[in-house]
This record gives structure tokens, C-alpha cells and sequence, in this order.
């Protein structure tokens, strides 16, 4: 491997990794926004339920890959689309893959946040019902909060899978990471360290995700943590356990 390859096209790799996160973040927030209206629809037996139910299935029930290609290729073969204000956006291979990856990444998204807003303790809601507050503040201030600090742990995975999942955008002549790794690879005919050096840059992304995602964990689901004992006679769980030998 001759390891001066990378290094002397440094800037080429350095545009790969910029495109590669604005491509996956902003799949992520406009996937979000889909997925929070799209889950709470959902876990309220909304009208639209079946239509949203019929999305996620189709696009968590086939590929990535597919959902581009169908985006990039397909959208062009039909003339009221090439002939829409849309077409300047949807002849673009970038927008096409934002389209793509937000829409893949919203389906997603949508079951996490439907699982977390569905196991919600309903104490938690009557307590703020208790309080005097409307459907709408408890929705604000109660159940959106803690459902979104128990999806974190699943989130920060579909974080890291949206990242992976960007490699599709080489394929549509987006110059992400990989296809940074590829335009190497041809350019010199070499085999390993075009990928090898996009393999190393997605590691290094991927721990970078998982430790700031950690931390964001550890302060917010602090509060889950059970705490050992520091008293005799007080279990685990906090629930007063009687001493043994105190109950001789």
C-alpha cells in the first residue's frame, strides 16, 4: 500500500467527509421532522394513520440504494415531472439523495419515536393532568420530553446507520467519502488505499458519534441509573430491606 497516496490528496478526502455529514445531517433533521408529527399520529389513532403506516412500511421494507435509484433514474422518465417548478431540484443527484436518505431516515425515526411515546408511564401524563395542565402542555412539557430521552440510546443508532447508509450517494456521482476512496482508486489503479482510507474516515466519524451520543446519554438517563446502597438496611432499589442481623 502506498500510503503517500491519501495524504497527497488529502483535500479531495476533506471535500468527501463535508459532503458526506451535510448529506446525513440534514437527511437526519428533515427525517425528524417528518418522523415527530408522523409518531404521534400514529400513537393516536389519526386519520392519516394508514398512510403513514403504508410509508414507513415501504421505505424501511426495501433498500437504500433502491429508494435512490428510483428517486434519481425513475423521477426523470415521466414528463409531468420534468416538466414541474421541481424538475431543476430533482435533476440534481444531491438532491435526489437528500430526498432519499430523509425519507429513509424518517421511517425509521418514526418507529423509534412511536415505540418511546407509546411505552411513556402513563403516570407521568396523569400526574400533569393532575397539575391542571391542557392535552396540548402535556404533550410540550411531559410526554415529548420523556420520550425523547428514551429514544436517545436507538436514535444515536440511526445516527450511525444514516451515516453508513450515505455510501449510496457515490453511486448517483455524489463525491461523498467513499466516492472520494473510488476517484483514488481509478485514478491510480490501485486497489486498497482508497478504501481503506474512507473505511478509516467512517471509523473515526462512527466513535465520534458514539462518544458525544454517550455523554448526551449519561446526563439525561442519569436518573435511570440505580444506585447501590449506602446505607444498612437499604436494598438496591431503595425499598427498605430489614437487616438480617438486625432482625435477630
Amino acid at each position: 500500500m502506498d500510503l503517500s497516496l491519501p495524504l497527497k490528496h488529502w483535500d479531495m478526502f476533506a471535500a468527501g467527509v463535508w459532503m458526506t455529514l451535510q448529506l446525513t445531517f440534514l437527511a437526519l433533521v428533515v427525517g425528524f421532522c417528518i418522523a415527530l408529527p408522523s409518531a404521534l399520529a400514529l400513537c393516536r389513532g389519526s386519520r392519516w394513520s394508514p398512510l403513514i403506516r403504508s410509508y414507513v412500511y415501504v421505505f424501511r421494507g426495501t433498500p437504500l440504494i433502491v429508494q435512490t435509484y428510483l428517486i434519481y433514474y425513475g423521477l426523470g422518465q415521466f414528463e409531468w415531472v420534468r416538466e414541474s417548478v421541481l424538475w431543476p431540484l430533482l435533476r440534481e443527484a444531491w438532491w435526489c439523495a437528500l430526498i432519499a436518505f430523509s425519507l429513509n431516515s424518517g421511517a425509521y425515526a418514526t418507529e423509534i419515536l412511536r415505540g418511546a411515546i407509546a411505552t411513556t408511564p402513563k403516570g407521568e401524563l396523569e400526574g400533569g393532568r393532575a397539575l391542571g395542565l391542557s392535552e396540548p402542555q402535556i404533550t410540550r412539557l411531559v410526554l415529548l420530553p420523556s420520550a425523547l430521552r428514551r429514544a436517545l440510546p436507538q436514535y444515536g443508532n440511526e445516527i450511525v446507520f444514516m451515516l453508513h447508509g450515505s455510501v449510496v450517494a457515490s453511486v448517483i456521482t455524489i463525491q461523498d467519502i467513499l466516492g472520494a476512496g473510488r476517484t483514488l482508486n481509478g485514478r491510480y489503479y490501485v486497489a486498497y488505499e482508497g478504501f481503506v482510507t474512507a473505511a478509516l474516515l467512517y471509523m473515526a466519524i462512527t466513535f465520534a458519534i458514539v462518544f458525544v451520543f454517550r455523554q448526551i446519554e449519561r446526563h439525561y438517563l442519569r436518573h435511570l441509573n440505580i444506585q447501590p446502597a449506602t446505607r444498612k438496611g437499604i436494598g438496591p432499589t431503595g425499598v427498605g430491606a430489614l437487616d438480617p442481623a438486625a432482625a435477630r
